[in-house]
């Protein structure tokens, strides 16, 4: 089995094909994530981070190029396919917490293993050993409203690691919290990445956290032009 959990090749995106307007974002992308590994995708404003995030997690489409998930590759593959492909191997952290307000923590956690087919018992247990491990089980009934920045961030890392994917997607994961909260928040994720060998591709503008990272890559001109690995 490939060592790769992501593997971009070729990859471009042009919005306003054929008009006037055209805009060339990713021109050839090429991008390798192995399991285990932790990457840092360093890029101005407007650069094309979250295209790539996007058609890494299969949430868009590239206009040429391939995306392959796990060695399997996924251009050309039907909703149905690639949703499948989603749940069942991807996870997706953004600056924005995203949680269901109407839900406690744990509900949050839970929902997406009951939609990947897994027992309530099994779900509420799995959501619990996660909250214990980033700090937050005491808040397990809290609803994200009554949370900090900083634990609803938590629980939205929690939901994104509900079902074992093999690829977590964060965009600017810790953009919105204080550098004392992100440090906390960022600490519990590496120590959950190295016990499952998951891999990770963090967009980040904060060259302090890309630092802790296992490599640095940047995007410029739509391209992948520089690798510090």
């Amino acid at each position: 089995m490939s060592d790769a959990a992501l593997d971009l090749r070729g990859i471009e995106k042009i919005y306003g094909r054929g008009t006037a307007r055209e805009v060339p974002v990713l021109r050839g992308t090429d991008l390798r994530v192995t399991r285990g590994e932790v990457v840092a995708l360093v890029a101005p404003s407007g650069a094309g981070k979250s295209t790539l995030l996007h058609i890494s997690g299969l949430l868009d489409t590239p206009d040429s190029g391939t995306v392959a998930i796990r060695g399997s590759d996924m251009t050309g593959r039907n909703d149905r396919r690639r949703t499948e492909a989603r749940r069942r191997e991807i996870g997706f952290v953004y600056q924005f917490h995203h949680l269901l307000p109407e839900f406690t923590a744990m509900e949050n956690i839970v929902l997406p293993q009951l939609a990947n087919g897994v027992g309530r018992a099994a779900a509420e247990a799995r959501s619990m050993e996660l909250l214990a491990r980033v700090g937050v089980a005491g808040r397990s009934a809290h609803r994200p409203a009554a949370l900090s920045g900083g634990e609803q961030q938590r629980v939205a890392f929690c939901r994104a690691l509900a079902n074992s994917p093999l690829l977590l997607l964060a965009d600017e994961p810790t953009g919105n919290l204080d550098p004392c909260t992100s440090d906390l928040v960022f600490g519990a994720l590496m120590e959950l990445v190295r016990d499952t060998r998951m891999a990770v591709l963090v967009a980040t503008h904060n060259p302090d956290l890309a630092a802790r990272m296992d490599r640095v890559v940047r995007l410029s001109d739509g391209k992948i032009v520089l690798d510090g690995g």
